[in-house]
């Protein structure tokens, strides 16, 4: 990853508080794998983890930018991909990580769980 990459994780454990049927992908997985299908960015990354600890809210990804706000998004569903492909790029492309509600896709205005200071993250905004 590079600094004006973008790494999306997404969980590949999350089954949406579903119970688990022998013979069907876990809809965390099935996120993961739309999303890789459809992924065309240099600007973003894509990484499978394990448990991002957000069950009880669904499917959840985070995405990460070193220098910038981290965002935990839960409630999403393979359904999501594109609308999260579209996100994360806009998260690449902006100054501290923030990705205003206006300007995210309908799909994800309500889904955001967590904002965290990332990884080398200076505060430069005021309250």
């Amino acid at each position: 990853m590079s600094e004006t990459q973008a790494e999306l994780h997404i969980c590949t454990t999350c089954r949406a508080n579903l119970p688990l049927v022998e013979g069907q992908p876990v809809l965390g997985r099935v996120l993961f794998d739309r999303v890789a299908a459809q992924l065309a960015s240099e600007t973003v990354a894509l990484r499978s983890v394990v448990c991002l600890g957000n069950c009880v809210q669904g499917c959840s990804a985070a995405v990460t930018q070193q220098g910038k706000w981290s965002y935990l998004l839960g409630h999403l569903t393979p359904d999501h991909a594109a609308d999260l492909i579209a996100y994360a790029d806009r998260f690449a492309a902006s100054e501290n990580g923030t990705v205003w509600r206006s300007q995210r896709a309908d799909s994800l205005r309500d889904t955001i769980v967590a904002r965290i200071p990332g990884f080398g993250f200076v505060q430069k905004e005021t309250a």
